[in-house]
């Protein structure tokens, strides 16, 4: 049985937060607060740049309940080896991001939408 994307973000949205959001995030908005904390630098929705994509991600996250928690944990520490991505140097590491960078709210918002896809 296949999900809509939209229901799906909803319901990760609630389980995550505890909070309803009156609409989840398109992909305009999504991008839009991906750009403004500087994640579009290492990600992309479809091509690898530096880390893994978006739908990497989803895919690893699917079926996975405590996803939205392990990913808010990961984007604000940091962290490597999840996706086993080396570079020149050797594993990559992404770097913390506070919430100076991508507010609480946002980052549960951009969270449930990567999970959407």
């Amino acid at each position: 049985m296949q999900v809509n994307s939209a229901v799906f973000a909803s319901i990760t949205a609630i389980a995550f937060s505890g909070t309803v959001w009156a609409q989840p995030l398109d992909e305009r908005q999504a991008k839009a607060i991906l750009g403004k904390a500087d994640c579009l630098t290492c990600h992309s929705v479809d091509v690898r740049i530096v880390g893994p994509t978006y739908r990497e991600v989803a895919q690893k996250y699917k079926g996975d309940a405590k996803a939205p928690e392990t990913l808010f944990k990961k984007v604000r520490e940091g962290g490597s080896g999840s996706f086993g991505l080396v570079g020149p140097h050797g594993e990559l590491r992404m770097v913390k991001n506070p919430p100076s960078k991508i507010s609480d709210d946002e980052l549960k918002k951009v969270i449930a939408w990567i999970l959407s896809l």
